[in-house]
């Protein structure tokens, strides 16, 4: 399933909703380009619904972690929102999920804020 990815941002949170197989594709330097920006405009907090997202490969982990590098090195966070249990068990597996903050939805994000 090719990738598609909605935005918006609010309140200095920029949401990226992807949807499909995370494999690093044509997309993934279009999404860390967007999180360049948000970093560059001084937003502090990225948040990446992964709800959607059915599958992800080793070239979507790697670019997970760069968006995460990105914002951290612009002294900011990356959250994952709402992975599925394949993601979940991925995550775990590739020790992951000790280095990305991972949240059940959006909205719980939005309550922490």
């Amino acid at each position: 399933m090719k990738l598609h990815f909605s935005q918006r941002k609010e309140d200095q949170v920029h949401y990226l909703f992807i949807e499909g197989d995370l494999i690093g594709d044509e997309v993934g330097p279009r999404i860390a380009e967007l999180v360049s920006d948000s970093a560059e405009e001084g937003i502090k907090t990225v948040v990446i619904d992964l709800e959607k997202v059915r599958y992800i490969s080793s070239s979507g982990l790697g670019l997970l972690i760069t968006l995460l590098t990105k914002m951290k090195n612009a002294g900011g966070e990356l959250l994952l929102t709402a992975p599925s249990e394949h993601v979940k068990k991925l995550l775990l597996i590739t020790k992951l999920n000790g280095i990305f903050k991972v949240f059940d939805s959006v909205n719980e994000v939005i309550i922490s804020k």
